[in-house]
């Protein structure tokens, strides 16, 4: 690490005092002097010179906290050996993107460019003591020697290199429009305005504003439901082949198939024989595989799209991998799709002004995974076996498994679903409880049950916390007589009854009114409406509100379900087509 812009900020700020507000010399240049005095570059002469300086200027309250680094200065320099001796080769050559931010945030330089922090000179006091200086620091523009998002050249195209050759695509794209944006891009550039898209009806909101987007009609297929768990699974060859005979019976065909796997569940499709069927009729694949990034780095995990021999998958990194939020990646393995429509998409959807935290941190997980592909997962592997184990000996609580389906193709084994039905209360009354009593935070809840994932971060003591938690949970609320418990069961689907007025496109752009939620039924649906997570729709733009959809609806609401995409979260009034 290199002390000199750390030190350059210090003689600024001490120099030149109008450059800098009172509140922010106060606050960031000890945190500078902090932040330099960790380096393994600098000298004790050179600290020692620098909390000098910095010891004039500052008040007396300041000059404790000199006098505190001063006196670490020691602790630091013992240290430093340890740390240059920890240091191996791997660990000093930077993933290509890491190192190109890292160098270009070092450099001794006057910043006449955005953003407006000015590399942390300027950066709000109140985030600054929430997570320090170093973000502001690396926050930079698509400097030259950062590269360009649309255009890469240098740093960004080698990231995405390694990464491709990671995951096994022809090509990777990055994405800081999360997976939406990926989504988005995979049906814009394979549907035109009026082509079908065959896809299942429980796909993600970003499928919906992909046609949107495209002007493409829905196919939609009705995945497999169960009642007692209120969850739906996969998407068969069958069920794919069906759609395509119905559209060819219209006279049509269509411009691509859309599946979700695994599905927020972990519920996986049969994608190498969806993928040979959709091939016959040269015909794409696009795989949302957001919930599966960490496909194929284990024996026991499910194998990744792309080993499936999809076209498209779309990847959230940030999920299951250890990328920033809101961080995806879009891979291409195909010669049925144009590269050059998938670039121009991207262009149109994703920023102009693209993070390079979030870029930085596509490629640091990528470089994570490439050091031990083949074993960094063992031991959440294991802790989801042992997680397995334990759930199904608890009485009362059930574990989501392969035969409660009978399409499935494999069920991520880090993705934990607990069934709560049988203790006669509901996913929301159980969520409440773990957070509330034993500070658990599941990834999904649901009507009847809660997922948990576990992932690279995932420790035993926070497993053995779960599971303790989840005997008090049956202890509390189990029935000894097993008595049905006052959960309702939902016999189909909520959005098994599908009837389309207008396109998700024709729906958006049409002139809409509100109406009372009891006048709805029989209107057009005009918003988009889904309890989150998983971010399902009950009822999409263009559909016809059944009695069945709009039930299900005020019953999830009524258990603690967040509404999203109505303009009335409260669901006492619709937004109709006109």
């Amino acid at each position: 690490m290199s002390f000199r812009p750390y030190l350059h900020m210090i003689r600024v700020g001490l120099r030149e005092p109008f450059n800098l507000t009172s509140v922010h010399r106060t606050l960031l240049l000890p945190q500078a002097l902090a932040v330099a005095m960790a380096s393994t570059s600098v000298s004790t002469l050179q600290m020692k010179a620098a909390s000098v300086e910095l010891f004039n200027h500052q008040s007396s309250s300041q000059e404790r906290t000199v006098r505190e680094l001063d006196r670490k200065l020691h602790e630091t320099e013992s240290n430093k050996r340890f740390i240059l001796r920890s240091q191996t080769p791997l660990q000093d050559k930077a993933p290509p993107l890491v190192g190109a931010l890292k160098t270009s945030a070092e450099q001794d330089v006057a910043c006449f460019h955005f953003p407006g922090h000015n590399r942390g000179r300027a950066a709000p006091s109140s985030l600054v003591r929430l997570i320090g200086l170093k973000p502001f620091l690396h926050d930079l523009p698509e400097l030259p020697e950062l590269d360009n998002l649309f255009s890469p050249q240098s740093s960004i195209l080698e990231a995405q290199k390694q990464a491709a050759k990671l995951f096994g695509a022809s090509e990777t794209w990055f994405l800081v429009g999360g997976t939406t944006c990926g989504v988005q891009a995979a049906i814009m550039a394979t549907c035109s305005p009026g082509d079908y898209l065959i896809l299942p009806r429980n796909s993600h909101v970003s499928a919906t504003s992909g046609m949107v987007l495209s002007g493409a009609m829905p196919k939609y297929i009705i995945p497999e439901y169960n009642s007692n768990w209120d969850i739906a699974g996969g998407v068969t060859p069958s069920q794919v082949l069906k759609a395509m005979k119905e559209l060819k019976i219209e006279g049509r065909q269509a411009a691509a198939v859309l599946v979700t796997s695994p599905t927020y569940h972990g519920i996986c499709s049969d994608l190498v024989e969806i993928a040979r069927l959709c091939h016959s009729h040269q015909i794409p694949l696009i795989i949302d595989e957001a919930h599966g990034a960490h496909f194929g780095f284990h024996p026991d995990l499910p194998c990744s799209a792309l080993q499936q021999g999809v076209d498209l998958a779309v990847q959230s990194t940030h999920k299951v991998l250890c990328s920033l939020t809101q961080s995806s990646m879009l891979h291409m393995k195909s010669d049925i799709v144009d590269r050059e429509k998938i670039c121009r998409c991207l262009q149109v959807l994703q920023s102009t002004s693209p993070n390079y935290l979030l870029l930085a941190s596509l490629d640091a997980a990528r470089a994570q995974i490439s050091e031990n592909p083949e074993s960094i997962f063992n031991q959440a592997m294991k802790l989801a076996s042992y997680a397995s184990k334990t759930i199904k000996s608890i009485p009362g609580i059930s574990l989501l498994e392969l035969p409660i389906f009978s399409n499935v193709a494999a069920i991520d084994p880090l993705r934990l679903t607990v069934g709560v039905q049988n203790l006669g209360i509901s996913g929301y009354e159980a969520d409440d409880f773990l957070c509330d009593k034993h500070g658990i935070i599941p990834e999904l809840v649901g009507t009847r049950s809660l997922t948990f994932a576990i992932n690279l971060g995932t420790c035993r003591e926070h497993a053995d916390r779960l599971m303790s938690s989840l005997v008090y949970l049956s202890s509390t609320f189990f029935q000894t007589s097993k008595e049905e418990g006052r959960v309702e069961k939902s016999e189909s689907a909520p959005f098994a009854d599908i009837n389309i007025s207008l396109s998700p496109r024709d729906a958006f752009f049409a002139s809409k009114r509100k109406t009372s939620i009891t006048e709805c039924l029989g209107e057009t649906c005009g918003e988009l409406i889904c309890p989150y997570p998983p971010g399902v729709p009950v009822v999409f733009p263009g559909e016809i509100i059944t009695e069945k959809a709009l039930n299900y609806l005020l019953k999830v609401k009524h258990k603690g379900a967040d509404i999203r995409g109505a303009s009335d979260p409260t669901l006492s009034s619709i937004v109709v087509c006109q």
